[in-house]
């Protein structure tokens, strides 16, 4: 009994890669990517090849956040 893949199949389909980075107490100007000084270079890497969301919103409390991305 023997089982193969073939190496010619490959997909079409070109979903996107998503990272999602949460972190508590850091600010929007806490990222070099937004012109802080503290050095973050793989962040800022990440920043420059992909997709920055600069109009996000939260509440005082993270928990409801936390809880929508479950």
């Amino acid at each position: 009994m023997t089982c193969s893949k073939s190496s010619t199949d490959q997909s079409t389909d070109k979903r996107p890669n998503i990272v999602l980075i949460m972190a508590d107490d850091l600010g929007w100007a806490d990222l070099g990517c937004y012109g802080s000084e503290i050095s973050t270079p793989n962040l800022d890497k990440l920043a420059g090849k992909g997709v920055r969301f600069t109009q996000m919103y939260n509440s005082a409390r993270c928990c409801p956040s936390r809880a929508a991305l479950l």
